[in-house]
């Protein structure tokens, strides 16, 4: 049975204040868990409607009925953990790094992870106005790819000014990315879903690339940013 207090503390981490009190984040699904408890990240508490034979003092077996009480899915997955939130570490800056600017959705968050993942990219870069990698529907989306990527919060711009490495940029208006030679040490740098790269980031940006279209009309106003991200790294290994 689970008491209000375990339900209060769940429900509030809803909301990123709640999570930086707190310092925790939950995880739903059994594959996330695994591999959560697979790695680095440190379990606070299990409560699952099936044992997952660990720790009994953090496992907490609770019917279907509390699960769907505490689950932020509209169709609870048989288990919720709730982890803590590790201490940042610091960014490696070599080989291809990946820079969110002011990205928004949680889903597109939590692909570009997984792709950095895929891709073997070590750390992920987010100005500050970019969604929380801990909200619930990033990490859903990442399934499980937030263990193995560093993520870090910074201010976007300094970030950028400080580099010594090639800053490329994503723009409709770019250089063909098919037809570029790229740099295997650099940061790739995606904008905003409505708005794209802002101008501060811009200026700044020294190679301007992007995906043609082939389409014959040529209609579709943009790609989705975490489909172009997907499509850029994949021509920078291509090239590595």
């Amino acid at each position: 049975m689970l008491s209000k207090n375990q339900i209060k503390l769940i429900t509030s981490l809803k909301q990123k204040k709640y999570r930086q009190q707190h310092g925790f984040f939950v995880v739903e699904g059994i594959k996330t868990i695994n591999e959560l408890l697979q790695s680095y990240f440190e379990l606070h508490a299990l409560y699952t409607t099936e044992t997952f034979n660990i720790d009994a003092k953090r496992e907490v077996l609770i019917s279907k009925t509390d699960l769907k009480r505490i689950s932020f899915l509209t169709t609870p997955n048989t288990a919720l953990a709730i982890f803590k939130i590790p201490e940042s570490k610091p960014i490696y800056e070599k080989g291809l790094i990946v820079a969110l600017d002011a990205l928004r959705d949680p889903g597109n968050l939590g692909t570009i992870i997984r792709l950095c993942d895929w891709f073997g990219i070590k750390d992920l870069v987010c100005s500050h106005e970019t969604v929380d990698c801990f909200n619930p529907k990033v990490i859903q989306a990442s399934m499980g790819s937030i263990s193995r990527v560093n993520i870090s919060y910074v201010n976007l711009e300094k970030f950028l000014k400080d580099q010594t490495i090639p800053v490329f940029g994503a723009f409709m208006t770019g250089e063909n990315v098919y037809q570029k030679i790229l740099s295997e040490n650099g940061v790739l740098v995606m904008g905003n879903e409505a708005n794209g790269i802002s101008k501060n980031i811009e200026t700044i940006i020294t190679e301007k690339i992007s995906i043609p279209r082939f389409g014959e009309v040529q209609a579709t106003e943009s790609l989705n940013v975490a489909t172009a991200t997907a499509v850029l790294l994949s021509e920078f290994r291509r090239g590595s």
